[in-house]
């Protein structure tokens, strides 16, 4: 799916409602079409329903942890769609720092917002796990560390968009911070084969590893976590653009139009 939001210069400020608004945005395919988006958000629901009984009743028991296993159907898909929330928020930093606009500002901002709801579903998850599977809540473990000082700095991301006022100003540091803390998800990945640490590594096609039915429910839930931040997405995204005709309107401003998402 691309995403075309506006053609007007490259160099248009980041202003609210100045001439770098993309406020035909919300006139775009997806977002004019308010049944899409309940679509969406139903197809959300309900394979998030089926994902969670799969991991109740279709999963088996694994032998060691037994039922508290089930934990990693929910851990694993957070902390993946986390990831690649965080990356969204880095290209679109870069394609805003490359055009200046508004609405690839609107974009980072949208996903860092999730990114850090779905690393935060990861940090919750993840010692209600470790407690049953190590017996204790925390270790400062390589990729635990890394994945809280990756929360941490979205979390600062967001601190830094709500103190900045210069609307200028914030996007230019926004996309600064989304692009070095993207930086911090590959050393995630790549911890617990840098170093030798508790945090288990996922195999899912070396034989005595997880089960079919174990690999279909985490496919399962994969796909629920997807939509749901699709649909999550899209909603930030349309919020955001209505916030951005409030002020233009409180400013009396002009808001040019003819400008559109293309889904």
């Amino acid at each position: 799916m691309s995403v075309e939001m506006g053609t007007g210069d490259a160099r248009e400020p980041a202003t609210a409602g100045g001439s770098g608004l993309d406020a035909g945005l919300e006139n775009g395919y997806l977002l004019e079409k308010p049944w899409l988006l309940r679509g969406l958000g139903l197809a959300a629901l309900v394979s998030f329903v089926a994902a969670f009984l799969a991991a109740l009743f279709y999963a088996p028991t694994e032998q060691t942890m037994g039922s508290a296993q089930r934990i990693f159907y929910f851990h694993v898909p957070s902390a993946w769609i986390a990831f690649v929330a965080f990356f969204v928020v880095c290209a679109a930093s870069i394609l805003f720092l490359w055009k200046r606009k508004r609405k690839w500002d609107i974009l980072a901002l949208s996903s860092a917002e999730l990114g850090v709801l779905f690393a935060s579903l990861v940090l919750i998850t993840g010692p209600l796990w470790a407690k049953t599977a190590w017996g204790i809540w925390w270790v400062w473990d390589a990729r635990l560390t890394a994945t809280l000082v990756l929360w941490l700095i979205y979390v600062g991301y967001l601190m830094l968009r709500a103190y900045v006022d210069d609307p200028e100003r914030r996007a230019r540091l926004s996309a600064v911070l989304g692009i070095v803390g993207a930086a911090d998800i590959p050393f995630i990945v790549l911890s617990v084969q840098w170093w030798r640490t508790q945090h288990p590594s996922l195999i899912l096609t070396q034989s005595g590893s997880l089960e079919p039915q174990m690999v279909q429910t985490l496919l399962l839930a994969l796909l629920s976590f997807s939509l749901v931040y699709v649909y999550l997405l899209f909603r930030r995204i349309r919020l955001e653009l209505r916030r951005d005709r409030l002020e233009a309107v409180k400013e009396g401003l002009d808001i040019p139009g003819g400008q559109q998402w293309h889904s």
